[in-house]
């Protein structure tokens, strides 16, 4: 079948060519002509010259002066020799400052010819060498922050970061919200965490190498640590090891992974319509079935490996530190610049405390105690408080004045409408009113145990412009007489308990 006529404006290409040679080996030039779609006259120049027209092309010449001619190899290339990671726009604000006849326009033209010259001449880069991950074999810990995710909790920013465990072969994943810094404690506990939700232990566990955790210790400290974490690894058979400081593409199969996870965590952030949450466990819950889907994506893979992973120990080991603290007559202790109050009737005891990324449990003796909230010092390094009113209410009824400048007076108020209305007493009252009005409405709210519903109650006085009438608010939340139930104790006769044992003492013999 011919081919479609030659418009005269285009020029031959290399299949209409390779077309006209092919007919032409059975047809005449007209014929083999028409069929590739070009005229005869086009045909008996082939004749004459036969090469493809790719071939008869010269090579394409500079169109105009290189503006980079006289300096590139002059002054760019030692340059560059002389300091081989300057960036191209550093040596093109250099170039710009020596000729003032160079255009900005050239910044193109010389990247790519800085580009090619370290192609070339450039020294030689590092190498990543993918590897064979053998199923069973190797798991991998690392922290990450996420500040960029602007999480809230009630409102307030949440400082937080995530410890991320992965199998390197199948993909498991497991995430926990850490509330301080990289350490041994959060490290221990994330890494148990994820070793019992997987049901087996990899042989080999690999960290980066801790360096917010080791930073500002000594080298005792430091080898205390190291000794720990050997020993958390050894409860769980596993052998540890660390990528080198600086080269994060040792750690590869979980810092990619970072960025993917992160990148989940926003999407569904955004799917729910909030970044705010009730609480803590509220969140955590959160990325617990972000993460739970994740794994549901490779529950074949995970399934596979899961018979070449180690058995479980029969238990946890300890995932915290103990240390000893000494509540002094201020009616806390300090620990890790964090003010913490207890019960006065420990002022003077040595206790024991059980420290967690995100709480303290305190030990008398071998009696456990209580559980704090564990507190962090500002960023500034200023002491943190964690203070519970409830700790110290009964003396400051005794000494309602030392409200007044105490030092961590804006932490003892539970809610923000208790410090409120304190601005609002001391606005309007004397400093001795307002200290006593304050420490009378604190000692109402945790005796009748109704501490919201008087935050809720002085929001109302705040909003009607009021100050609060302690003797309304006592009335309000007294207990209700007849609310009370009547409790009648009918005792049983003495010859009911005698029958007994007169029936018991037949029965033995």
């Amino acid at each position: 079948m011919p081919g479609r006529p030659r418009c005269p404006d285009r020029h031959v290409n290399d299949h209409q060519m390779r077309l006209y040679m092919k007919h032409r080996l059975k047809d005449g030039p007209a014929s083999a002509a028409a069929r590739a779609g070009f005229s005869v006259a086009t045909a008996y120049r082939i004749e004459e010259d036969p090469r493809l027209p790719s071939q008869k092309k010269g090579p394409r010449e500079r169109r105009r002066e290189d503006p980079l001619a006289e300096i590139f190899d002059a002054e760019v290339v030692p340059l560059l020799q002389s300091a081989p990671d300057i960036r191209p726009v550093a040596v093109l604000e250099e170039m710009l400052r020596r000729h003032a006849h160079l255009s900005r326009g050239v910044r193109r033209t010389l990247e790519r010819r800085i580009r090619v010259w370290r192609a070339l001449h450039g020294e030689e880069r590092e190498v990543v060498f993918r590897q064979v991950h053998e199923p069973g074999r190797l798991g991998l810990s690392d922290f990450t922050e996420m500040q960029a995710v602007g999480v809230t909790v009630a409102g307030v920013a949440l400082d937080h970061r995530l410890y991320h465990f992965r199998l390197a072969c199948s993909g498991f994943e497991h995430a926990h919200v850490i509330l301080g810094g990289e350490s041994y404690v959060a490290l221990a506990e994330g890494l148990q965490n994820a070793l019992w939700a997987l049901g087996g232990a990899p042989h080999e566990h690999r960290s980066d190498s801790l360096s917010a955790a080791f930073r500002n210790l000594d080298r005792e400290a430091r080898d205390d640590l190291t000794t720990r974490y050997q020993a958390l690894c050894a409860h769980y058979g596993m052998q540890p090891t660390r990528n080198n400081r600086g080269i994060a593409h040792e750690n590869g199969a979980i810092e990619s992974p970072h960025g993917h996870l992160k990148s989940v965590i926003r999407d569904a952030l955004l799917l729910r319509g909030s970044v705010d949450f009730t609480d803590v466990a509220a969140y955590r819950c959160f990325i617990d079935e972000i993460v739970s889907r994740v794994n549901a994506r490779n529950g074949k893979r995970i399934e596979a490996e899961h018979p070449f992973l180690q058995l479980l120990p029969n238990t946890r080991t300890s995932d915290y530190e103990e240390t000893r603290v000494y509540v002094t007559s201020t009616g806390g202790f300090v620990l890790r610049k964090v003010f913490y109050t207890v019960p006065s009737r420990l002022i003077g005891h040595r206790l024991r405390v059980r420290l967690y990324d995100d709480r303290l449990e305190l030990f008398l003796g071998g009696t456990a105690l209580m559980t704090l909230e564990r507190g962090r010092p500002g960023a500034s390094g200023k002491h943190g408080h964690v203070i519970d009113y409830r700790h110290v209410i009964h003396a400051l009824r005794r000494k309602p004045m030392a409200l007044l400048n105490l030092v961590y007076r804006d932490q003892l108020f539970p809610r923000e409408a208790y410090r409120l209305t304190f601005d609002r007493l001391c606005e309007q009252l004397s400093p001795r009113a307002a200290c006593k009005t304050m420490v009378e409405l604190l000692s109402l709210a945790h005796e009748r145990t109704c501490e919201a519903q008087v935050a809720h109650a002085l929001e109302q006085y705040l909003a009607d412009g009021r100050l609060p009438d302690l003797d309304e608010l006592r009335s309000r939340f007294a207990p209700d007489p007849a609310a009370v139930p009547q409790v009648h104790v009918q005792l049983a006769s003495l010859s009911d308990y005698e029958a007994l044992l007169d029936a018991n003492m037949e029965i033995t013999a």
